[in-house]
């Protein structure tokens, strides 16, 4: 799914390796006022990264190739795309999600994660600004 009618609205990459969950976010996010590209792994969430330059990422951890955690790295490493903040939403708890914010997260969701939440803490970081870390999961 990708929708760019109208530039002025945030653009959100939302990656999941499961469609059934990227789909509903991604329908839930464009119905609350984003853009959405979507990615199934890590290898095509940098590769949509650095085409598009999303104004947030939504990263799932646990992905086919590369896995959540380095794909944040990858991305935070990176100059020209370190000032993209990425929400975690994951399965996983505790020492995974401290790793996430290690990683470069600055945000992290665990799953089952409702739509309205994720697009509650997709605005509080936008309104923060790239970096800023905002609640915990």
């Amino acid at each position: 799914m990708s929708t760019d009618a109208d530039p002025q609205k945030p653009l959100v990459l939302v990656v999941d390796d499961f469609s059934d969950t990227r789909t509903m976010y991604a329908e839930f996010l464009e119905f609350s006022g984003f853009r959405v590209i979507e990615a199934s792994d890590g290898y095509e969430a940098l590769a949509q990264v650095a085409a598009r330059k999303p104004d947030i990422v939504v990263m799932d951890l646990s992905l086919p190739g590369i896995d959540g955690w380095t794909a944040t790295r990858r991305i935070k490493a990176d100059p020209a795309t370190a000032h993209i903040p990425i929400i975690a939403v994951s399965g996983h708890s505790g020492s995974e999600i401290e790793e996430a914010r290690e990683a470069g997260c600055v945000d992290c969701l665990v799953k089952p994660c409702m739509p309205d939440d994720l697009v509650d803490r997709i605005r509080a970081v936008l309104a923060a600004g790239a970096g800023a870390p905002v609640g915990a999961g």
